[in-house]
């Protein structure tokens, strides 16, 4: 028979795995990359710039509206954010996994 603490950690340990989850899709779902814009003779040429591997590619993206440039902004506060909050969701998992791998009821 389960204790009431392993229980309660046992349910918060599907709460966290469930917000782990959602933060990667969530993640998932934001545009890869970022905008780039470099000033090129006067003009701004703007870049797609994206991870591939090791290395970094630039795609050329032309001209960009302000609307596409916001959702880009937008979306690598949003990236920065749920990182931070995967980053806190999985330090819980390991720590409840950690805490329910006791022999002990309590």
């Amino acid at each position: 028979m389960r204790g009431v603490i392993k229980g309660a950690l046992a349910e918060e340990l599907g709460n966290s795995l469930r917000m782990q989850k959602g933060y990667e899709n969530a993640l998932n779902k934001l545009p890869k990359g970022c905008l780039s814009a470099k000033n090129i003779k006067g003009h701004k040429y703007y870049y797609l710039v994206q991870r591939k591997g090791n290395s970094i590619k630039y795609l050329y993206k032309g001209k960009v509206s302000q609307e596409e440039i916001n959702r880009f902004k937008e979306a690598k506060v949003s990236r920065a954010r749920y990182r931070n909050l995967l980053s806190k969701v999985k330090r819980q998992v390991k720590f409840l996994r950690s805490s329910l791998r006791g022999k002990e009821a309590v």
